[in-house]
């Protein structure tokens, strides 16, 4: 599994390389027993490898002291939860244009075409500055904006039209409502920068939380 985590940005682009990643907490303020909770998948230093020679371009660099972050193993813990499937981490590179992650992602087909999974996690929809704490248990609750722009979203990339998605800066303000920062927006290029034409997209747990965050996961193939 090759994930990209909204919650790893970096200067330049770094891939984990290390035979055992950590599980990292990084968040405040939850139960503690989130905090207790461990996901032991092993790492990939070959995988790790490889993707540093397909990105060569990039200048791919290997990361030896982060792990799996919160964006990766909330996820993978409900998918795999016997944690056997090696995974590493590819990080966000701050400096990169919307474009730059779009092409870097098409790179990786290869991969994907080799049954390794590509995931990208985050939120199409993060705004925790307009986040009603009131609605917060209400997934059925969504702000005018937040609706729209999640809606556009799945319209593009079930059209395979990914121009809009790329250039998100241009949609107006409903997509400027939804993503007032990058990183949580980022990952979910990665996945339709790897769909092929006529390829099945399927949309599942279109939850909103607090009106402002959009929960919804595709798969693509």
């Amino acid at each position: 599994i090759i994930c990209i985590s909204a919650h790893w940005e970096t200067e330049g682009t770094f891939v984990t390389g290390m035979e055992t990643p950590r599980t990292i907490h990084d968040f405040g303020g939850f139960p503690r027993e989130l905090y207790e909770v461990q996901y032991p998948a092993p790492g990939n230093p070959e995988l790790a490898g490889e993707i540093i020679d397909t990105l060569r371009q990039y200048s791919v660099g290997p990361d030896y002291q982060w792990g799996l972050d919160h964006g990766t193993w909330t996820v993978l813990k409900h998918m795999y939860p016997d944690a056997d499937i090696p995974v590493v981490q590819l990080s966000l590179d701050r400096s990169k244009t919307p474009q730059e992650h779009y092409s870097l992602a098409r790179c990786l087909s290869d991969f994907r075409n080799r049954g390794i999974l590509i995931m990208g996690s985050g939120n199409m929809v993060h705004n925790l500055h307009l986040l009603d704490w009131g609605r917060i248990n209400d997934d059925d609750y969504g702000f005018g904006w937040a609706i729209s722009a999640a809606e556009k979203m799945y319209g593009y990339i079930t059209a395979n039209n990914h121009a809009p998605l790329i250039d998100y800066f241009t949609q107006g303000e409903d997509f400027r409502l939804s993503i007032p920062t990058p990183e949580h927006y980022l990952p979910m290029l990665y996945a339709p920068a790897l769909q092929t034409d006529n390829e099945k997209v399927e949309f599942f747990n279109r939850g909103f939380v607090g009106g402002s965050l959009v929960m919804t996961a595709l798969k693509i193939g």
